[in-house]
């Protein structure tokens, strides 16, 4: 299966470590035969809102072509720390606040429809990237992070629910790879009720969920069994008739994915790029 669209890019002005340029990004996806893309840099809070300004700027900057579209990664917060973030009470909070807030509080979005109008962004991916403040242990990790995967595909600014059940930092061993908790033993410790709910608010809500490459079906640091799994695990969202996408989550200076590898992952259960989601040509160019 040869991939044509990516829905998740990072350029230079996302908040953390990627490093691309826009410009850049538009030349190596038309070699890579990329025909369908979009940059979509990180905001979790209002504090990121200059970030996305750049990359609103450097993508007008670009001669793009309809084809190329402007979106934003947002990732799920606590109202606790946005609120903590407007009283002034974090100093440099780029990504939020990670710790100190309270269990199973309320959940957030970092992003509003004002912002959404004022940079003309087309779309929005929005991903669970670290526990709410909930206690290290398999089953309280799964459950927050099913129910922060549920608020995202819930919420009505969302449009694409990124890489479910990506998991970093606690439970690295010494070489920063993951093999047991919270699900890289046996990725079927997560109960299936909850891949059904999950599939089924997809259908519901008309939200697609994405098949994330560089982070889940490519990362160097998970086992090759939970790698499979993963893939099963996206057939059977399928199955259920949930619309998929496709997002490299490239953090590279480069546009350098292994899109063949990931095509001959997804064609090998069933999963064929005619059938992934797409955002139709901008119509009118800026």
């Amino acid at each position: 299966m040869k991939i044509t669209s990516d829905w998740h890019i990072h350029s230079e002005h996302s908040c953390d470590d990627a490093c691309l340029p826009i410009a850049d990004l538009v030349k190596e996806s038309v070699e890579r035969g990329i025909l369908d893309l979009g940059v979509t840099d990180h905001i979790h809070t209002f504090y990121n809102l200059p970030d996305i300004a750049a990359s609103r700027k450097a993508y007008l900057a670009t001669n793009h072509s309809v084809h190329f579209h402007f979106g934003v990664e947002a990732g799920c917060q606590s109202q606790w720390e946005i609120d903590e973030i407007k009283a002034g009470r974090c100093a440099n909070p780029i990504y939020g606040i990670r710790e100190g807030g309270p269990a199973w509080g309320q959940l957030a979005l970092g992003l509003t429809e004002e912002d959404i109008a004022e940079y003309s962004i087309e779309y929005v991916v929005a991903g669970t990237h670290w526990p709410m403040y909930a206690p290290f242990n398999r089953e309280d990790i799964i459950r927050d992070y099913h129910r922060q995967n549920m608020f995202l595909m819930e919420h009505p600014l969302v449009n694409i629910v990124a890489h479910p059940w990506w998991w970093m930092g606690h439970w690295a061993d010494e070489n920063g790879c993951f093999n047991a908790e919270p699900w890289f033993d046996d990725f079927g410790v997560i109960p299936t009720s909850m891949h059904d709910e999950f599939a089924a608010a997809s259908i519901q809500l008309g939200k697609v969920i994405e098949i994330n490459l560089e982070a889940m079906l490519l990362s160097p640091v998970y086992p090759e069994n939970f790698k499979q799994q993963y893939a099963e695990y996206l057939a059977y969202l399928k199955s259920r008739r949930v619309k998929l996408s496709i997002g490299s989550d490239c953090h590279n200076r480069h546009y350098d994915i292994n899109f063949e590898k990931a095509g001959e992952m997804l064609e090998a259960v069933g999963i064929n790029d005619e059938e992934l989601w797409r955002l139709p040509p901008v119509i009118t160019v800026e």
